[in-house]
């Protein structure tokens, strides 16, 4: 994919090596499909190439009221999808194997303004993805582990990171569950850096960002402090990845997971049955 080719995010690139991506797909509240994933991807080879490109803000768009509603796997959009993209695309990596190490193995700092609701992949891409998250703190604003309510697992090496993040036994607690976490339940777990006033948010990561640009930020320095935090964890994420595409390949063929596709269609609770 190049660059010009890119339709579901926003890529902005600024003299001061400030680039931003904001995911813009407000019909469906800033969903994630494979495409966006691709052009992530894109954006990170760009940027990479680019020694002016310094730090890579993502967030979403206002008009979509989420920072992400998590993924979006329609497989009639997939047949619109035109051949030349679709060579990129792996159907089978539910996980997003490709991107999750992609973000994981990107030298340059990444931010996360979560400018409203992050469910699923919506949020777990940050936090693989993200070197600093920041969070608009008021009532729409909210994260959720909802994989249990759909009846599948965790993707983006969740399954890794959450008891990195925040134990084992409170990791197992959200996404048993799948509650919702508001920002300042998220403060709290060590999820996020900062919960921010809403109209104050882009405000602040940018301020934050410039401090990790020369003159302010060393660079270079940055780059070595990363990859050296990063690479130790490298082949357990990656395999972690795979792990996650063979369980989320075995829960699709489950009748609990119909069950959560159907019950959606009919606007009501699921009826588990734990087969």
């Amino acid at each position: 994919m190049k660059i010009e080719d890119i339709q579901d995010i926003i890529y902005e690139k600024e003299e001061n090596g400030i680039c931003t991506i904001t995911f813009n797909r407000p019909e469906r509240r800033n969903a994630l499909s494979y495409v966006t994933f691709l052009e992530i991807r894109t954006v990170l080879d760009d940027m990479e190439k680019d020694k002016n490109a310094r730090v890579l803000i993502m967030t979403g768009s206002p008009e979509g009221r989420a920072f992400s509603s998590g993924g979006y796997f329609n497989m009639k959009m997939v047949t619109q999808i035109p051949e030349e993209i679709m060579k990129d695309i792996d159907l089978m990596d539910i996980a997003q194997k490709k991107t999750c190490m992609k973000l994981w193995n990107f030298n340059k700092p990444v931010i996360a303004a979560i400018n409203g609701l992050a469910l699923g992949a919506g949020f777990t891409m940050p936090l693989a993805g993200a070197d600093l998250i920041y969070m608009a703190d008021d009532p729409e604003t909210y994260l959720g582990f909802i994989f249990v309510k759909r009846a599948i697992i965790p993707e983006f090496g969740l399954s890794f990171l959450l008891p990195l993040y925040v134990g084992f036994q409170k990791a197992k607690e959200l996404l048993y569950f799948g509650d919702k976490i508001t920002t300042q339940e998220a403060l709290k777990l060590g999820l996020i850096n900062k919960a921010v006033p809403p109209k104050q948010l882009m405000e602040v990561v940018r301020e934050e960002a410039e401090k990790l640009i020369p003159p302010k930020g060393p660079s270079a320095a940055l780059k070595l402090m990363k990859k050296t935090m990063h690479d130790y964890f490298r082949d357990i994420l990656s395999k972690t990845l795979d792990k996650e595409n063979e369980a989320l390949q075995a829960a699709f063929k489950t009748h609990d997971f119909r069950e959560s596709t159907k019950s959606l269609k009919d606007k009501r609770d699921p009826i588990f049955k734990g087969k």
